[in-house]
């Protein structure tokens, strides 16, 4: 096909092609707190002009993954303790009540679904890969969700899911991880809402107090 009949990519999907990219470099770490993106170097790099870019910034703003320090600066956001204590209480209400509701829907298939999801992370475990460990584990939750049944409670978690798993990557303590996966697993799938919601709650403290520690040193509040 030649230059005159290829496809031309629409402006919305290379913002989106932008904003996925950006995304996905700042939760792995390729991005670091702190970091500088700049608009000339970032078309640059995706050979697209200044004006997706500069959308797909203003949604990291959105996001909470980027800020303007000034009006010609912009940078990877810094979390501060505050931000991670805010968003650990966000999980805590919101994954605790969808484990309970999982409990108590999830069918045969479905649980057979969120053990194959529990052997991913296993094996990127072993395999000390962290981006597939991230990758694995926000599935394993966002399966959660969506077993628990309730299309507003996933609408209400969509808006910090990325943020969520920003914070999840900086939880190096994988083995661990793993563990208390496996445990909340066989609370859900013993239809017990009650043993999942108590487990649920044990993860997600113990994920903020790892979390704290990598992040500033020192033992949360």
């Amino acid at each position: 096909m030649s230059s005159m009949t290829a496809k031309i990519e629409p402006l919305g999907a290379v913002r989106e092609r932008v904003l996925a990219t950006l995304r996905q470099d700042i939760i792995a770490g390729r991005l670091r707190p702190g970091d500088r993106l700049v608009e000339r170097e970032l078309a640059e790099r995706f050979g697209v002009s200044r004006v997706p870019v500069r959308e797909a910034i203003r949604a990291l703003v959105a996001e909470g993954f980027v800020l303007f320090e000034s009006a010609r600066r912009t940078v990877v956001r810094r979390l501060t303790p505050t931000d991670v204590k805010e968003l650990f209480e966000l999980r805590e209400a919101l994954e605790v009540y969808a484990a309970g509701l999982a409990a108590s829907r999830a069918t045969p298939q479905a649980l057979a679904e969120l053990r194959e999801l529990l052997d991913s992370a296993a094996e990127a475990t072993r395999s000390d890969d962290a981006e597939a460990i991230t990758d694995v584990n926000t599935r394993f939750h966002d399966r959660i969700l969506s077993l628990a049944g309730n299309s507003l409670l996933i609408s209400v978690m969509e808006p910090v899911d990325g943020r969520l798993r920003w914070l999840t990557r900086q939880n190096e303590e994988w083995p661990q991880l793993l563990t208390e996966h496996e445990e909340l697993y066989e609370a859900i799938a013993s239809g017990d809402p009650d043993r999942a919601r108590a487990h649920a709650l044990s993860h997600v403290q113990a994920n903020y107090r790892s979390t704290v520690r990598h992040l500033f040193g020192d033992e949360p509040d």
